[in-house]
């Protein structure tokens, strides 16, 4: 398992974790990036310079104490407006500025953004180019296999973007009308891997480290792009790792070991929002971990998300938490009272 280069930083193990609009805020990259992910693209910020100050734009393009190489995702449609936005976020500490032209969100793709921009190839042209020639930073660009499955053109954007000075190129295995159901396929990241010289990597369905290898060797891409599979989930990155290095599988996280993780989650996700928001926002993030445990039933896992969601303070949260994954620990039922 080789180091991923882009421009002067190496993605190294070459596991990455995917960009995801209200997961991969800070404290979720730098858990993932504490736990084996060689980079962790933020959430996708607006190119729109209206809206840079809000508290959410703010929140998202807060990069400070991040390890190198911190990667920053931007939208939008109109080149100018995007290449000053790469200016913006590379003048205030990103170090790889990537483009979203993969995003399948219905509000994103109306206001002719994501995915929806795989349908005007002139346009990825004079978006990519503005882009590259704004910054001093290398620029990626994440993309998908097509629109549609009679409009899978993504061979012909990876050579566009190649052109324009893209340094490297995700491409999620879908199209978009696909969304996230079916399955991913690969023979389209293989073929545009083929062709490249830059840096591919492959995105979609990659949830273990079996599937990383396998995805690997049938793509030739240089990396791996994990997502929705680090949702309570984050050492995953490495498990693939681990894995690819070494063909050895590392053992399952104790309980201990996930419910100190999920602790000191929510502990930065109360510092970094506030209080009220982090509860808010932690809450995905419990139901995600609590997820398909195999130390607690269906109806406990019901029951721990009912109580926990109504918790409206930190303290509650975190005891809540505590007192659940100790009682799994300790192989009893746990009490789940109604929260206050």
């Amino acid at each position: 398992m080789r180091a991923m280069r882009i421009g002067p930083y190496a993605i190294e193990p070459p596991v990455i974790l995917a960009p995801m609009a209200g997961v991969t805020d800070k404290p979720f990259r730098l858990l993932c990036k504490r736990l084996g992910a060689g980079l962790a693209v933020s959430e996708m910020t607006t190119s729109d310079p209206r809206f840079w100050h809000t508290r959410k734009s703010l929140h998202r393009m807060d990069h400070a104490g991040e390890p190198d190489p911190v990667s920053v995702q931007i939208a939008g449609t109109v080149p100018a407006v995007m290449a000053e936005a790469a200016r913006y976020n590379a003048g205030h500490g990103a170090q790889l500025i990537d483009i979203n032209m993969g995003c399948p969100a219905k509000k994103v793709c109306n206001a002719w953004a994501g995915s929806a921009l795989m349908q005007d190839e002139a346009l990825v042209a004079r978006i990519l180019d503005a882009v590259v020639q704004a910054v001093d930073v290398p620029v990626t660009l994440k993309i998908r296999t097509g629109w549609a499955p009679d409009r899978r053109n993504a061979p012909v954007i990876a050579r566009i973007a190649q052109d324009c000075g893209i340094a490297a190129l995700a491409v999620h295995g879908r199209t978009r009308d696909q969304q996230y159901t079916g399955h991913a396929e690969y023979d389209t990241i293989a073929a545009i891997k083929a062709e490249l010289r830059i840096p591919v990597i492959a995105n979609g369905d990659i949830d273990s480290p079996d599937k990383a290898r396998d995805v690997l060797r049938h793509t030739g891409a240089d990396a791996v792009m994990v997502g929705r599979a680090a949702q309570g989930r984050p050492w995953i990155f490495r498990e693939i790792a681990h894995f690819l290095a070494t063909g050895e599988r590392l053992p399952a996280p104790s309980l201990v070991e996930v419910r100190d993780l999920l602790l000191g989650h929510l502990h930065a996700l109360h510092a970094f929002y506030g209080e009220q928001a982090g509860v808010r926002i932690a809450r995905k993030h419990l139901g995600w971990y609590a997820k398909d445990r195999p130390e607690s039933s269906d109806e406990q896992r019901a029951a721990f998300r009912h109580v926990v969601n109504r918790a409206d303070s930190a303290e509650a949260q975190l005891r809540l938490t505590r007192d659940y994954f100790d009682a799994l620990v300790a192989g009893v039922a746990p009490d789940l009272p109604v929260a206050a």
